[in-house]
């Protein structure tokens, strides 16, 4: 098992800036796909960013140029640094990892943008 424990969201004016954290713990090792997906009210769960072992990155097309995803291995932490915000970012962000077929999940934290 894998516990994935998230932190950094918050209340942030539109243009400013948030880094989130998310933290695994458990059995690790061998933890290829990181990322983080994000879930608006009244909307679905939607991919907001990946990252590999070997800091291969995707993101969604929203976010390009303003979000930034990384990870430092030796301390099991994903990060995703978050600028220009816009009031559409507002959403809970859920990181994970491992692979679809066997994919944990942290608890989300509230992200809130306003204009």
């Amino acid at each position: 098992q894998v516990q994935l424990v998230e932190s950094g969201g918050g209340l942030v004016q539109a243009g400013g800036s948030l880094r989130l954290s998310c933290v695994a713990s458990g059995r690790t090792f061998n933890i290829n796909a990181m990322g983080w997906f994000r879930q608006a009210p009244g909307k679905e769960r939607e991919f907001v960013a990946a990252i590999n072992w070997i800091g291969g990155r995707t993101y969604v097309d929203s976010v390009k140029g303003r979000f930034t995803i990384s990870r430092d291995n030796a301390k099991d932490t994903q990060y995703l640094q978050m600028n220009s915000l816009k009031p559409e970012d507002t959403a809970v962000y859920y990181c994970y990892a491992g692979p679809p077929s066997r994919r944990y999940w942290g608890q989300g934290t509230q992200v809130t943008v306003s204009s």
